[in-house]
């Protein structure tokens, strides 16, 4: 039996963070809609230590609680830790973002009297409020599964839900005295100020399958740098160096190098100032995006319907064969969904978007510099999913 409450009883909350970069971003918007539905609550975002770079300085949570790193600490120490640190804080609401038995656990043990999420992994009876996965989800935005959480609580504080008639808000923002540091450190790294900045992400740290090869991005990036005549950086976390360094030895020119440079608040501030990224499926693809920057993401493996970027201003582009969706963290066979798309064929949508997005900030009245796109540069085998 659910337990009755009323927003006025809530005034501290805990929300159990996402485990991974992108599934993070892509609950910025429920953690906006939580502020609107319990504006007077203290809202405390319990997460791994990177999330630091994303959630810093926001103004969508007071406070982030940052989790120990269990896989150096060992599981139990860390866990009797989160439930001490919880119970000490007298939370009166926890909502859980990820599926995990754990987090519930830890709620549960550490008193928390409201325990909102949804009945996964065998914890529904760990939760004063367990909710069903709705039947919708393999048909929308992985990001609306956060926000049901969010309408199912309004719903429960109210009896009714008021956000399903807004769009959702996903933005994030990066300060002015964070973006002249990532100019900064542009400029140290040889990038020319009078040109445009394209960020690309050759790695995955999840899934080998969904990587683009390391040669089309060598490609890409001579085209880039050669014929468009633009700054190109390679960004990735400090695991995925090794990808970096196979597009280098197969690049014609220098790009400049922030792979394993900067910590995850140092490439959100760089994706800030960025004209173009181009990615695979991956955590900064939904920064990007949630930055409202020019985002091309090049799908394989997964599904565009409910983990593309959530923004107007992202594309993606893919050419799936009858496998894909597979979803596998490995290609079996020979990894089609991902060699089919070439490098002539990204370059040619990065150069459109670039193209677009010079024009969209041309001051009025200006004359635009963009031709519209040739019908041949329309044309083509590939699947591009505006």
């Amino acid at each position: 039996m659910q337990e009755a409450f009323h927003s006025v009883q809530i005034k501290r909350v805990v929300v159990r963070g996402a485990n991974w970069v992108g599934d993070a971003v892509m609950t910025v918007a429920a953690l906006r809609e939580l502020r609107r539905v319990l504006p007077s609550a203290h809202i405390t975002l319990a997460m791994r230590p990177w999330a630091k770079g994303i959630f810093t300085g926001t103004d969508i949570v007071d406070e982030l609680l940052l989790i120990d790193d269990t896989r150096r600490r060992g599981l139990l120490p860390a866990t009797l830790r989160q439930i001490t640190e919880w119970r000490a804080r007298s939370f009166d609401l926890a909502l859980f973002f990820p599926n995990a038995f754990e987090p519930a656990f830890i709620a549960a043990a550490a008193r928390v009297p409201l325990r909102f999420g949804y009945a996964t992994d065998r914890r529904g009876f760990l939760l004063t409020h367990p909710l069903e996965i709705p039947t919708w989800r393999s048909e929308q935005h992985e990001i609306f599964y956060y926000l049901n959480l969010v309408f199912e609580l309004e719903r429960a504080l109210t009896g009714e839900a008021k956000f399903e008639e807004r769009e959702p808000q996903f933005q994030l923002q990066v300060s002015a005295e964070r973006q002249a540091a990532a100019r900064n450190l542009l400029s140290r790294h040889g990038a020319l100020n009078d040109r445009p900045l394209v960020a690309l992400c050759p790695g995955s740290t999840n899934s080998r399958a969904k990587r683009w090869p390391p040669e089309r991005y060598a490609a890409l990036a001579d085209h880039l740098m050669g014929k468009a005549k633009v700054n190109v950086a390679l960004i990735g976390a400090p695991e995925e160096l090794d990808v970096t360094n196979e597009v280098l030895g197969k690049m014609r020119r220098r790009p400049v190098v922030l792979t394993g440079e900067t910590d995850l608040a140092g490439t959100v501030a760089v994706l800030s100032v960025a004209d173009l990224l181009v990615t695979n499926d991956t955590g900064p693809a939904h920064i990007s995006a949630a930055l409202e920057r020019p985002t091309l993401v090049i799908f394989g493996p997964t599904n565009p319907l409910t983990t593309r970027p959530f923004s107007p201003t992202a594309d993606i582009i893919r050419r799936p064969p009858d496998c894909a969706p597979c979803m596998l963290r490995d290609c079996p066979i020979d990894h089609r969904c991902m060699t089919a798309i070439t490098p002539e064929e990204v370059f040619l949508r990065a150069t459109e978007m670039l193209a677009h997005a010079q024009c969209a900030t041309h001051p009025p009245g200006a004359p635009a510099n963009e031709e519209a796109p040739s019908e041949a540069s329309k044309t083509g085998a590939e699947e591009v999913l505006r």
